[in-house]
């Protein structure tokens, strides 16, 4: 599917007007420079947002969103719109979305949701490291020290953790050889893992400034890398420089989703979770589009952020032989179905934006084969003709890469913590619930009902469809799920 031309935007006027002529002069002054001989090994760059929903990506379709960079690196890549985090088994999602990624690993594979990586189970970038890449990591790592320094052998800006409370006061670590990482007494935050603290500087420009320079000193490098930018945006604080919150305010102010509700409709079992508590019950429309205005904003100034690296491959002449993939740790609610988080298994918490682009790569596509953020790992280790590692457990989406139109998977399977379980086969999603020994049950045709608003689950002439999604559902438990407390009397 071609993406054609951007859909008209209610928020199109100054703002975006000046996004785009930005764009169109970083890339009018980016003259490319020599640098390694074409055809060579290609360099890897990661881009990876936190907490960014699928689909919060002007051109593949949110016509309110202001992403200039993002829509130009869809236009010259393939858009995944069906790509999804499996869930997690903690209400830290981030934390066992990320060590899926990066070991190729199932959730339930994990040591401890990846608060620790096991040291028998290969990270991406020791892979990459065994096949000769320099390897260089920037910002968020909410799995360890000690896997860190096996993924990176060179790293800046360290965010070791999960979130931070002030997005201008960031505490980070330097990047130590030793592993030893000793903190220092930071008084906001005595656990925290740093040895320095900005003031006044943005992190996701930090992290920006951070790619940039690493960029520029790899120009003239025989070598090719692996660079990994995790961002701490849009999670909250959701704190950016005024003109990206001008650019959502009066006329071009987003609208209120039509899943919208005052209330989630039952117990989920994280009702009282950390995101749930940003805003009280039963959540007010005026709050809802204070939070969707804050999002969005926050997207767009992380848009620009993407935008400069992309323009520092472009000036390094290294930009044609880069693979580039972006993509998000999972998604969030905001005020959809009642909820503020991402601890459900909607669409809207579940569901990622991934986008590809760089050589041997088709353009200017979109694809609806369905994949998770830990097939990453597999499709670049087969893309660039590495051995997968047997501790890998997920599978490669390499052939979708050069024919958008190639399926991936079939069904999927979605958990979260001891409450929630999920299986979709791409046209219906069930979603089970077991909270206090009270049972839930939800059924969406997703293809027609995107917005998951209509529940099929209690209608009569659906009970036999019902009946086959939950032998799929219980068919497609992957191993180790059999042993948590959801399934415990759990019969259907």
């Amino acid at each position: 599917m071609n993406i054609g031309n951007l859909p008209n935007s209610p928020a199109a006027g100054v703002a975006l007007s000046l996004s785009l002529a930005c764009v169109a002069a970083s890339q009018a002054s980016a003259a490319p420079q020599q640098t390694r001989a074409a055809g060579s090994r290609p360099n890897v760059v990661v881009l990876l947002a936190d907490d960014m929903r699928a689909g919060t990506i002007r051109a593949l379709g949110h016509p309110e969103i202001i992403t200039p960079n993002l829509d130009a690196l869809a236009k010259s890549g393939v858009a995944f719109t069906r790509a999804y985090n499996m869930g997690g088994l903690t209400g830290a999602v981030c934390m066992p979305s990320r060590a899926m990624l990066m070991t190729g690993r199932n959730m339930f594979g994990l040591d401890g949701n990846g608060q620790t990586i096991n040291k028998q189970h290969t990270m991406l970038g020791e892979v990459f490291a065994r096949n000769g890449y320099s390897t260089h990591g920037i910002g968020k790592w909410h799995n360890g020290t000690e896997s860190y320094n096996r993924s990176f052998a060179s790293g800046a800006e360290i965010l070791f953790g999960g979130m931070t409370y002030n997005q201008f006061e960031i505490p980070l670590a330097h990047y130590d050889k030793t592993g030893k990482y000793d903190k220092f007494e930071w008084a906001r935050d005595r656990r925290q893992v740093c040895d320095h603290v900005y003031s006044n500087r943005h992190s996701a420009e930090i992290f920006a400034d951070a790619a940039v320079d690493f960029i520029k000193s790899n120009e003239a490098a025989s070598r090719p890398f692996f660079m990994y930018v995790a961002f701490t945006t849009p999670h909250d604080p959701r704190q950016v420089p005024q003109k990206y919150y001008a650019m959502y305010d009066g006329k071009n102010a987003a609208p209120l989703p039509k899943n919208f509700l005052p209330e989630h409709p039952f117990d989920n079992g994280h009702m009282t979770g950390r995101d749930e508590r940003l805003l009280g019950w039963p959540r007010g429309k005026r709050a809802v589009r204070a939070e969707i205005r804050d999002y969005y904003a926050t997207i767009s100034h992380l848009d620009a952020q993407v935008g400069r690296i992309i323009e520092a491959l472009k000036k390094s002449g290294q930009y044609e032989n880069t693979i580039i993939v972006f993509s998000a740790d999972n998604g969030l609610a905001v005020g959809q179905h009642g909820l503020l988080g991402k601890q459900s298994l909607y669409e809207h918490s579940i569901g990622i934006p991934m986008i590809w682009a760089g050589p041997g790569i088709a353009k200017n596509a979109k694809s609806e084969a369905r994949c998770y953020l830990m097939d990453v790992y597999p499709t670049l280790c087969e893309r660039l003709g590495f051995t997968i590692p047997s501790s890998v457990q997920t599978e490669s989406f390499a052939k979708t890469l050069a024919n958008p139109a190639q399926s991936h998977r079939g069904g999927m399977y979605f958990a979260f913590r001891q409450f929630q379980r999920a299986y979709s086969d791409g046209k219906y999603k069930l979603i089970e619930y077991n909270v206090k020994n009270t049972r839930n049950t939800q059924l969406f045709e997703i293809t027609a009902d995107p917005l998951e608003m209509e529940n099929l689950a209690g209608k009569p002439e659906h009970a036999g469809l019902l009946k086959t999604m939950r032998d799929h559902l219980l068919a497609a438990r992957p191993a180790g799920d059999e042993k948590m407390d959801f399934w415990k009397d759990f019969a259907f």
